[in-house]
């Protein structure tokens, strides 16, 4: 029995996180799994890779799903199905979000898992590749139950996670405050036996006061940025002055818009969950992102033009960032979309029908696996603050943030200009060859 809607969590603690904030856009006839397969299959060709790696990198290593009852605010006792993917940890313990979503399942989550293993070994971190979460509606329960749901969905992971084997972190539908519960349920549960401090590690993107990061929240946002202005000076395009549409207004599509708002790139068109809006003057991305924060979506915002998704993927401008699920951008969006260049804040929002006519419209797309990689980077420094208890300053973890995001970005041109293939393929064939070399090293055991 699900908690009425008069009990739902304040915004602060269900934030209107980007990455889930669209409907499902063709979600029945799209299997996201495959068309992850589909471009690990592209750059394995490319740097022949050999058979059996292709086998193992084709699959997770482990699927684990739980199932486990909670206590309603009401006495009731509902059940709840959890997941957590575990694809690859050649370069490093297992690491990515938990999603809480009630689209979430098993085929979105073993391609998220993948999607994780490739973006670790782009950037350089040294984790591998997980996903899970569990399928519900965070919005639609109380903060009370929220809690009590996240703590048993830790419990019932047990040892399945942990700060040197599977670490944990923000996305779809959870925030700081879940991880905070987390890692305290972790900790006064399997962290009882080894008592260090480094058990904050377990998860990742918690609140700073409970051993989390400075720079965390805006990491995603701010790789995105980064990724633009790398783009914007290798092509010779002046950011200022330039319009931005963002699909998405949470944590990953405001940071965008706020931190390009310094650079001088205006939001016109702005959607999320509840709709579409659009001003020519553009929007006050401070003001849109608090007003957010405030009423857990875009809706009811008094400066802006309600329109249409048809009109919003019309609406003149230079950038587009796709911050919401994945599968937005499609056949017919990709026709619609007048931009310069689409930079994906979120995993997955381009179908491959929209991708390939995109390209062939002369738009160029920094893919996710490269543009949201701020999130498991900025997440690997405050793992490495905990396991060695320190604290870094936000200069620190900004310069190290634009430093990687740099260095991703060297690598993907190089192996894209070496081969001729496009940025996507380019992020996964350098992945595939970090992975290789790894897999060479240490042969397959026995």
């Amino acid at each position: 029995m699900t908690a009425p809607r008069d009990s739902a969590p304040p915004s602060s603690l269900i934030p209107a996180r980007s990455e889930s904030e669209q409907g499902e856009r063709g979600a029945q006839e799209y299997r996201f799994f495959e068309v992850i397969q589909s471009y690990l299959d592209q750059a394995a060709q490319l740097v022949r890779l050999p058979d059996y790696m292709v086998s193992i990198l084709s699959q997770p290593k482990n699927e684990l799903i739980v199932h486990f009852p909670v206590r309603m605010d009401d006495g009731s006792y509902r059940t709840f199905k959890g997941y957590r993917i575990q694809h690859n940890n050649i370069l490093g313990p297992y690491k990515g979000g938990l999603r809480f979503h009630p689209s979430a399942g098993l085929d979105d989550f073993k391609a998220l898992s993948a999607m994780m293993t490739w973006k670790c070994a782009l950037i350089g971190v040294p984790f591998g590749g997980a996903k899970g979460g569990i399928k519900y509606n965070p919005r639609d329960y109380s903060a009370e139950e929220n809690q009590r749901i996240t703590r048993r969905f830790i419990h019932a992971l047990g040892s399945n996670i942990g700060p040197d084997y599977d670490i944990p972190a923000p996305d779809v539908g959870t925030g700081e405050q879940h991880m905070a519960w987390a890692m305290d349920t972790y900790m006064n549960t399997f962290g009882m036996v080894n008592r260090q401090a480094a058990n904050r590690g377990v998860v990742t993107g918690k609140p700073v006061a409970s051993g989390g990061t400075v720079g965390r929240t805006k990491a995603t946002g701010q790789g995105v940025v980064h990724a633009i202005v790398d783009w914007a000076q290798r092509k010779g395009f002046e950011l200022q002055g330039k319009k931005l549409i963002v699909q998405g207004f949470g944590n990953v599509g405001s940071h965008t818009a706020v931190l390009l708002s310094h650079l001088g790139v205006s939001l016109v068109g702005v959607g999320d969950h509840t709709g579409y809006l659009y001003t020519p003057e553009g929007f006050n991305a401070h003001r849109l992102q608090s007003y957010v924060r405030q009423n857990g979506s875009i809706a009811g915002y008094p400066n802006g033009q309600p329109i249409s998704a048809d009109e919003f993927f019309g609406v003149p401008a230079d950038i587009f960032v796709p911050a919401a699920l994945e599968n937005q951008v499609g056949a017919k969006e990709a026709h619609a979309l007048q931009v310069r260049l689409v930079a994906e804040g979120a995993n997955g929002p381009c179908h491959p029908d929209g991708e390939r006519i995109l390209l062939e419209r002369g738009i160029e797309i920094l893919p996710d696996v490269f543009a949201n990689a701020g999130g498991v980077t900025v997440s690997y420094y405050e793992w490495v603050q905990n396991r060695r208890s320190e604290t870094w300053t936000l200069p620190e973890v900004d310069e190290k943030l634009e430093g990687a995001m740099r260095s991703g970005a060297a690598t993907m041109y190089d192996m894209a200009r070496r081969h001729g293939c496009s940025l996507r393929v380019a992020c996964y064939a350098v992945a595939l060859e970090r992975l290789i070399t790894a897999y060479e090293q240490r042969g397959i055991f026995p």
